[in-house]
């Protein structure tokens, strides 16, 4: 049974995932603050994928570049000159829309194969008018002519405020990435083929930010850029589809929830040769939750061209220099929290009462232990073993309401594993420990209780 918006939504405050930023002001449009829960599984999906494609990998070096970057950088990049959304207005109700979102809403509600990226304004003026696309609020037919509107926050530095001081909030990690990279591979000694990772805050200033925390004006990225060779890149590219496909599978994503969409011909960028977007089926329709793309030499290049400073890496076998091709996995961290929190969401029944379970893979849960006691006689046993246990695990100790509510909490976050410190435990020296998927209980030692765990969290 798949979760609604309002499901999640509901969860995510209930329960400390995820809130409203500024809620006692009256909120800020599009901002979202991550609770206790949502931190942690935040942070969960970060060191997973660090873990994966850095330190599993030797040939793939971490990065923490600056938000703030010389502003010579996104002029070099193209987002000074062509970073922008196209933009209409209803001049009846004067709701402002993004005229290639009607047009692709339009498609997926008609069921057409149809793309709207990558048309001019013209083109897609011409396609508004041709499949007479009302507004979606009004209903009327009464559009402004499309103007375009930079995606970038303009900020400055200093003291005054002119063009010397102008400064952009990063759109994207990427760029960081491009211009160091010849300060990672002579550091690192790094040998083509080779990737450069980095996890960061990006902004943009979306004209139309939308289902919670799918489409946001702040968001953090995990992206790498992997070097290698123009003549191996195409296959290279083909290899990090399947490796981002499988890592999705890993992390607990299901499988019928996701999709592999190669770009078309008229989709592609000038300068790529190829683009794959890992799709997830959300409750609103399928959307991009990991965009592979082949970039080509083009970031370098520009780079090159605009600092004048020589980006070539130098192959010492072949005694040539050459620029390399960059194979672009780059995935939302917020957006991969929502796809999981809806592919984890279950709902069954339990003597007759609504059970609600997240599923999350056990080292992805923001809690992995509950340390429960059944009267307050046992609380000084459970603090001491929370205590113990919180070197390997992250641990809540839960010594308040029935046992079977706290059961019932702890499915709903998503904590695989309850120790409930029981009548019995003083005299046995065992606990009992609840697997949350089967709700199978069984008696465990408090000397074998390590070695138990660390063998479930194996699986």
């Amino acid at each position: 049974m798949g979760a609604s918006f309002t499901q999640i939504t509901s969860l995510a405050k209930r329960r400390g995932f995820i809130f409203q930023g500024s809620e006692i002001y009256g909120g800020l449009a599009n901002t979202w603050d991550y609770g206790p829960l949502g931190v942690e599984l935040k942070n969960n999906i970060k060191n997973f994928w660090w873990k994966k494609f850095v330190q599993k990998r030797s040939n793939i070096f971490g990065l923490d570049s600056a938000i703030l970057m010389n502003a010579k950088v996104w002029e070099a990049s193209g987002h000074v000159g062509g970073f922008s959304d196209p933009l209409i207005d209803c001049r009846s109700c004067k709701n402002r829309f993004r005229a290639d979102k009607l047009l692709a809403d339009y498609y997926n509600k008609e069921d057409m194969a149809e793309i709207s990226e990558g048309l001019d304004a013209h083109e897609l003026l011409a396609k508004l008018s041709d499949y007479q696309i009302k507004c979606p609020i009004c209903g009327k037919r009464d559009f402004t002519e499309i103007r375009t509107f930079n995606l970038m926050f303009q900020t400055h530095q200093g003291v005054t405020q002119d063009s010397q001081s102008l400064v952009y909030l990063r759109p994207e990690t990427a760029q960081g990435i491009f211009v160091n990279f010849k300060n990672i591979y002579h550091s690192s000694r790094a040998k083509i083929p080779f990737g450069v990772a980095q996890i960061g805050k990006a902004f943009r200033n979306e004209i139309s930010p939308s289902n919670f925390i799918f489409r946001t004006r702040e968001f953090e990225q995990m992206e790498i850029e992997y070097f290698c060779h123009p003549d191996n890149s195409l296959s290279e590219f083909k290899i990090w589809q399947k490796t981002c496909y499988q890592w999705l599978l890993d992390i607990g994503i299901r499988p019928e929830l996701i999709k592999l969409r190669e770009h078309e011909a008229k989709e592609l960028s000038h300068y790529s040769q190829a683009t794959t977007d890992i799709e997830f089926a959300f409750p609103f329709g399928w959307g991009e939750l990991w965009g592979l793309a082949h970039r080509g030499d083009y970031d370098l290049s520009q780079h090159q061209k605009v600092s004048g400073k020589d980006l070539r890496y130098f192959d010492a076998l072949a005694n040539k220099h050459y620029l390399p091709h960059v194979i672009e996995p780059s995935l939302g961290v917020d957006r991969l929290l929502l796809a999981l929190l809806f592919s984890a969401y279950h709902e069954d029944e339990v003597d007759g009462e609504k059970r609600t379970v997240l599923k999350l893979s056990n080292r992805l849960a923001p809690i992995q232990v509950g340390i429960l006691s059944l009267t307050k006689k046992q609380i000084l046993v459970a603090q001491k073993l929370a205590d113990k246990l919180s070197d390997d695990y992250m641990v809540d100790l839960d010594v308040s309401g029935s046992i079977g509510k706290r059961y019932r909490r702890h499915d709903e976050i998503g904590t695989p594993y309850c120790v409930t410190v029981d009548f019995e435990t003083e005299q046995d020296q065992q606990v009992t420990v609840r697997h949350r998927d089967t709700m199978e209980q069984k008696r465990v030692g408090l000397d074998q209780l390590g070695v138990y765990l660390e063998e479930c969290f194996k699986e």
